[in-house]
């Protein structure tokens, strides 16, 4: 690894160990992808080979017991002395690329976060007067997750959806992460699972989308010795952005209510009226049903917050060296050097981290609402 920088693997099937010797001198590269929606997924190959006659079977590392489907990866990296849990996976896919030329074959290992076990088993299973944050909590302590250690962060739900038995019962059909995906989309909510905080523990969180600015140094683009960013693009999409009108006819009540939003309700984006500037914009007919009137609401402003978010549109790379962090998933970030245009804070939507030795690399996807900078300086180390 790049001096300042130590990769720790831990692998096995119930309890992750240490990898061994072996394992690590054949390790070629990792690359891990961390995405603000759906799962985070992780990749590592190794380089093969027949090197005497206990290869002559089969490529031993292929048969290698720590690398069977199904066995848990513990991801760590140490930067600056100070530790970061990348991923916490489940390994579900091999690769075997033999080469024609000595020393080019491969054998590759992908595999996705822990919630992967989540999605294995469909269910038909009654949640008779619970409220959904219960139901959730419920399915979190299941036994059967026991050996990841998930700590639930569960929020509140905005409504207090605790139906009778003579109303109706919740049921599930489907997954359990099928089923607390679709809880989580009633409410503009997310569900995901992430490392930490210690290893061999994970975090899922339950709740509104996360949106933080980062105490980190800004990505940096033609600032001489401050330069940290090696590529960036830019995209302006004028046609993302969209207001969301509409009536929806409360289940409860059997009362009919309007709905209409025109911007997004999330600040830490920073002011950008993205719909009102724009002389012409999309309206999208909410057509939602079987939901009472706030659900409704919160999921068409959920509508407008996707739409309007993805007006601009940064793709890049950094050099892990220079930055001297982990770029932040979920959280805002500084841009600098640029222009004014394009300069300010952006939400990172995605984030590869990509390693082998003597290199790290992070490429990162971020977007916001719209151009031209809000703050007139970007402070380093305080969130861009």
């Amino acid at each position: 690894m790049p001096l300042g920088i130590d990769l720790k693997v831990l692998i096995g099937r119930n309890k992750p160990a240490p990898a061994s010797f072996e394992l690590m001198e054949a390790l070629q590269s990792v690359e891990v992808t961390h995405s603000d929606q759906g799962k985070s997924g992780f990749q590592m190959t190794f380089s093969v080979g027949r090197a005497g006659a206990i290869d002559l079977r089969d490529y031993q590392l292929i048969v290698n017991p720590l690398l069977t489907p199904y066995n848990r990866v513990i991801l760590i990296v140490i930067i600056n002395a100070r530790a970061e849990i990348l991923m916490d996976g489940i390994i579900t896919h091999q690769q075997l690329s033999p080469g024609m030329q000595v020393g080019s074959s491969t054998f590759t290992v992908t595999g996705e976060d822990i919630s992967v076990m989540m999605d294995l088993e469909q269910k038909s299973v009654s949640h008779p007067e619970q409220q959904d944050e219960q139901i959730i909590t419920k399915i979190l302590s299941d036994s059967k997750y026991a050996n990841y250690q998930l700590i639930p962060d569960v929020n509140s739900a905005p409504i207090k959806d605790r139906p009778t038995k003579q109303e109706r019962i919740k049921t599930q059909q489907g997954t359990d992460l099928q089923y607390i995906q679709s809880l989580a989309s009633r409410y503009d909510f997310v569900f995901y699972i992430t490392p930490g905080p210690g290893v061999e523990q994970n975090t899922a969180y339950w709740g509104k989308p996360l949106r933080k600015k980062s105490f980190l140094p800004p990505l940096t683009v033609n600032m001489g010795s401050y330069t940290n960013v090696e590529s960036i693009n830019f995209q302006h999409d004028t046609l993302t952005a969209s207001t969301v009108v509409g009536q929806v006819q409360d289940r409860k009540g059997n009362t009919i209510a309007s709905v209409k939003f025109e911007s997004s309700d999330r600040e830490d984006l920073s002011n950008r009226p993205a719909l009102k500037n724009q002389a012409f914009k999309r309206t999208t007919i909410f057509r939602e049903t079987a939901r009472l009137t706030l659900q409704a609401q919160a999921h068409a402003q959920a509508m407008v917050n996707n739409s309007v978010e993805k007006v601009v549109t940064a793709s890049g790379e950094l050099d892990t060296i220079r930055y001297g962090a982990i770029l932040g998933l979920r959280g805002i970030v500084g841009l600098r050097g640029v222009g004014y245009t394009y300069d300010g804070f952006y939400y990172v939507k995605s984030v590869t981290h990509k390693l082998k030795k003597g290199e790290y690399k992070q490429s990162f996807t971020m977007t916001r609402e719209g151009l031209e900078t809000t703050t007139k300086q970007l402070q380093m180390g305080a969130g861009g």
